[in-house]
């Protein structure tokens, strides 16, 4: 399994949309995203562990809400990858 960074922005008049499409998808989902909203930026964020993008997606649920994510895949670094990246 991966680990992906799922971004997913909305603005003000969207928000509710957003809001309510996470809280469709099941609590597991909506219980691991973290919301910019009160803060005024309208972006939803969470890391999800899936086999590849397509499943991420997948659990994203509406096309309107995947047309709108950005999934990066990331992966921790350890003491010991940095040390080889300086080795390059």
């Amino acid at each position: 399994m991966a680990e992906y960074l799922v971004e997913l922005p909305h603005t003000d008049a969207e928000c509710l949309k957003a809001l309510d499409e996470m809280a469709a998808k099941g609590r597991k989902l909506l219980k691991n995203v973290r919301w910019g909203c009160m803060s005024g930026v309208h972006t939803g964020w969470a890391v999800v562990k899936a086999k590849d993008e397509k499943e991420v997606r997948d659990r994203i649920g509406s096309s309107y809400m995947q047309a709108k994510a950005r999934i990066t895949k990331v992966r921790e670094f350890t003491p010991k990858d940095i040390e080889s990246f300086h080795k390059k």
